[in-house]
């Protein structure tokens, strides 16, 4: 198969992954203190991903962009003592977080490794199922982890991603960045460019890519996931808590111009308000395939 002229890559792929890892590592402590809104937030499309990647009883499983572990204590408590998980990601300060919370849950078959999930140091064919949150998005190179992960499995072993689908299926998103932005006195950005929340749902390109990376049996199924919290507020809180690009975007205005920008954002979202609080819509892409 030819490689993919639409391979979608950062440009400045050193200085991104730099950028990522100091932002994780600086709102670490704030995504794990929201666990349990994302938690409610990804339970059935978690479910789902780890039913697809066919984790059962004694499993060995690589978790790919961990982040502070929520799904991964969900792998642990499925392989049982007899499986073994190892939560891998960019930052460390996040992955101190899943190793603690792997304790207090009393799971001992979690292992944690600072990683780069485009280069992962793990020996070929050893895992049986391989899954990635709301991680792959992220990359610089896709395609590059993708083939790192095929790798990783052992033959007939699964994987299964979860990312963001088109913009269209996922309109917060867009308040968020549109409304940043201009604020920043920037222009509209590609919603489609890579590393972006985004970035993987353009139709037609994450089967491909799998494909490229050497996966068969490849299929994506859409998953409408809401985000429902008590107010817009509510979730704004969890955005400026998190690494998102909405912080990158604001870092450089004052702490009056940012609280502007902040304010727009609530008033614009205000419109996902229901009678029973803030529903706000989002698709997520499940790609499930087989070594």
């Amino acid at each position: 198969m030819p490689i993919l002229s639409t391979q979608p890559q950062v440009p400045d792929a050193q200085a991104f992954k730099t950028a990522v890892r100091e932002q994780w590592d600086r709102s670490a402590t704030g995504w794990n203190a929201h666990t349990m809104e994302i938690r409610a937030w990804l339970r059935q499309a978690t479910d789902f991903m780890l039913d697809m990647a066919g984790i059962g009883p004694g499993a060995s499983v690589l978790d790919v962009a961990a982040g502070s572990g929520d799904q991964t204590l969900d792998i642990a408590q499925r392989v049982g003592p007899n499986g073994r998980v190892l939560a891998t990601d960019l930052s460390s300060a996040i992955l101190a977080l899943a190793q603690m919370n792997a304790r207090q849950a009393g799971l001992h078959n979690v292992q944690t490794l600072v990683a780069d999930g485009e280069a992962l140091p793990v020996e070929a064919a050893t895992f049986d199922a391989v899954v990635c949150r709301l991680g792959l998005m992220f990359f610089a190179a896709p395609l590059q982890g993708l083939r790192g992960m095929q790798r990783a499995l052992r033959p007939s072993g699964r994987i299964c991603t979860m990312v963001f689908s088109r913009p269209d299926r996922n309109p917060c998103i867009g308040i968020l960045m549109s409304t940043a932005l201009k604020h920043a006195g920037q222009p509209a950005r590609d919603p489609f460019q890579p590393g972006g929340l985004l970035s993987l749902g353009k139709p037609g390109l994450i089967d491909p890519l799998f494909h490229e990376a050497g996966f068969q049996n490849v299929a994506t199924t859409a998953l409408d996931a809401p985000f429902s919290l008590p107010t817009a507020r509510h979730y704004l809180d969890f955005v400026r808590s998190s690494a998102s690009p909405i912080q990158q975007i604001l870092s450089r205005l004052t702490p009056d111009a940012a609280a502007a920008a902040w304010a727009e954002m609530e008033e614009r979202l205000g419109v996902f308000t229901t009678t029973e609080g803030w529903v706000g819509p989002n698709e997520l892409l499940l790609t499930a395939a087989q070594r």
